[in-house]
């Protein structure tokens, strides 16, 4: 579970985001919405602990995220918080078990490689698993960043504009993607998008 209260943000005194309070429990599912500008990646990227809220929680079961110092926040993120962000940030020179075998080693030391192996097949990627990721699709690309994100059996599950770069078909099979399988790994799932195919598709929805 994940449960936020009075979070803000500041970049500077004249930009500043006052997020609403939100929870969201085990195999769930929630939306953040908005447009352009209002704080929809900020807001996601505090809820990974990528940034520092200026005040407010995040509770991530009975963890309060801002009490860890910046390695014990590194190591919680790296065991309890799978992310899908707009940029996949793969090594290039690694293919794709490695990309996700990397994942699994910096968060306990272990390869995990058989079961990399079977989580990029039900990704429907068993035939790409040793090619470069400069070799996927933008499609196969934002499957591997699932499957990275899921290794480590994740308590969260965010994802940032997961579907803006696909198409109709590729959108669906992604946003099915990640709700089946959050519900699979028994994780909270919360996407920012402001892509109206993903707003028709999930009820549980807050707007920014």
């Amino acid at each position: 579970m994940i449960t936020t209260r009075n979070l803000n943000f500041n970049y500077n005194s004249k930009t500043g985001f006052d997020f609403p309070d939100l929870q969201c429990n085990p195999t769930e599912a929630l939306l953040i919405t908005g447009g352009s500008g209002k704080g929809k990646t900020t807001f996601l990227h505090l809820l990974g602990g990528l940034l520092r809220p200026a005040s407010g929680e995040i509770l991530i079961g009975d963890v309060n995220l801002s009490s860890l110092s910046e390695k014990k926040l590194d190591h919680f993120r790296g065991r309890n918080i799978g992310l899908v962000l707009q940029q996949s940030h793969f090594i290039s020179s690694l293919n794709v078990l490695e990309n996700v075998e990397l994942a699994s080693w910096l968060s306990d030391k272990k390869k995990k490689t058989e079961k990399i192996q079977t989580l990029l097949e039900q990704l429907d990627l068993k035939d790409q698993i040793y090619k470069l990721p400069s070799q996927l699709s933008i499609g196969q690309q934002q499957r591997v960043s699932i499957a990275r994100a899921l290794i480590n059996d994740p308590k969260l599950l965010l994802a940032d504009e997961p579907t803006s770069s696909l198409d109709d078909e590729n959108a669906i099979i992604v946003a099915e993607l990640l709700s089946s399988l959050s519900k699979k790994h028994n994780a909270a799932l919360i996407i920012v998008t402001h892509d109206q195919r993903l707003k028709d598709r999930f009820p549980h929805q807050i707007s920014l």
